[in-house]
């Protein structure tokens, strides 16, 4: 199975290989290199990710465009909660889920696009770990840790020799001898990657989402979420090299500021950040242009009586109007 996985990482670990040698090569170039050259390889990891998240930058302005869409068709999904409001049997259960996914199908969003970028990030990052963390083998020469594109046996060993403020970037906090440098640099690395994660996460909740969605077991959850990342982080954070914690936390910058200039320019309906909008726009003389999802069509209200799963709904009678005959008077 563990090889299964490395075949599939294999490819990606090589483009990764030829991208850090790239950058590598242009700070050597401009200076960084002989004492400096640990510092060469740390901003080449950085460069590294600023060029997966340009890669990723069409799937993050699809996810920004899914999410606002799921914000707009939130009074469309209540109204089909109301609906099934107290309806267990399947029968409702099966239509109401018919009627979400119809609605789903129809303006274009999807619940789960918030969660592509992660998954899509995770094989780059397994990737990395797995090239730093072979480094001190491949650079001994051990049987099975063969050349990966151009980190040849002596490049690996340039890399293991260089350090930034006395760390490798093959070393992590539960490295075996692991020196006190290295325990403060990745003690701080962490410190920083969970203040970064926690500062995105609380601006958006903060002033990009809606008060009703706020109040909601999820947002509930959400908020505990918040605090327990940097436990998170600390606990695992410990078993990364060096250089993946540089790749982690760059990656967390980006998208704090990333998400800094969505929240600005493209708020979420309803949220503080939109209404902070309007204000500029109206300092601004100008008008807001509002959202729209296609393939929304409002839909009949539900009253609060709506009959209930298992409750017999009683028929009405009509009155009929009765015209008495008119009488002719002479």
């Amino acid at each position: 199975m563990i090889d299964f996985f490395n075949t599939l990482l294999y490819p990606i670990k090589l483009g990764e290989a030829w991208v850090m040698y790239g950058w590598h090569w242009l700070f050597d170039k401009i200076g960084l290199n002989g004492d400096l050259a640990g510092w060469a390889w740390a901003m080449s990891i950085v460069g590294l990710t600023v060029v997966v998240r340009l890669l990723l930058i069409p799937l993050f302005v699809r996810q920004i465009h899914s999410s606002r869409r799921m914000q707009l068709i939130q009074p469309e999904m209540q109204k089909i909660q109301k609906k099934y409001k107290g309806k267990r049997d399947p029968e409702s259960q099966k239509a109401q889920q018919a009627e979400i996914m119809d609605l789903y199908r129809r303006t274009g969003t999807n619940p789960f696009s918030s969660c592509l970028p992660i998954l899509i990030q995770s094989p780059f990052f397994f990737a990395l770990f797995q090239l730093l963390n072979n480094l001190k083998a491949q650079a001994e020469g051990v049987p099975g840790h063969d050349a990966i594109g151009p980190i040849t046996r002596e490049v690996a060993a340039q890399i293991e020799s260089s350090t930034i403020f006395g760390a490798k970037l093959s070393d992590s906090f539960l490295t075996p001898g692991a020196s006190l440098n290295v325990k403060i640099l990745t003690a701080v690395l962490i410190i920083l990657m969970s203040a970064t994660t926690f500062t995105t996460q609380y601006q958006l909740m903060r002033k990009n989402m809606p008060a009703a969605a706020l109040d909601n077991p999820f947002a509930k959850q959400q908020k505990v979420l918040l605090y327990l990342m940097p436990i998170f982080f600390a606990i695992s954070g410990v078993n990364f090299p060096i250089g993946v914690l540089i790749y982690w936390l760059t990656t967390n910058l980006w998208t704090m500021g990333q998400q800094f200039y969505v929240i600005r320019n493209m708020p979420a309906p309803g949220s503080e950040a939109e209404r902070a909008r309007r204000e500029r726009m109206k300092r601004k003389g100008k008008d807001m242009q509002e959202l729209t999802v296609p393939g929304l069509e409002s839909t009949e209200t539900v009253p609060d009586d709506a009959p209930k799963s298992g409750q017999r709904q009683q028929p009405k009678g009509k009155k009929r109007a009765r015209t008495q005959p008119t009488k002719n008077r002479r």
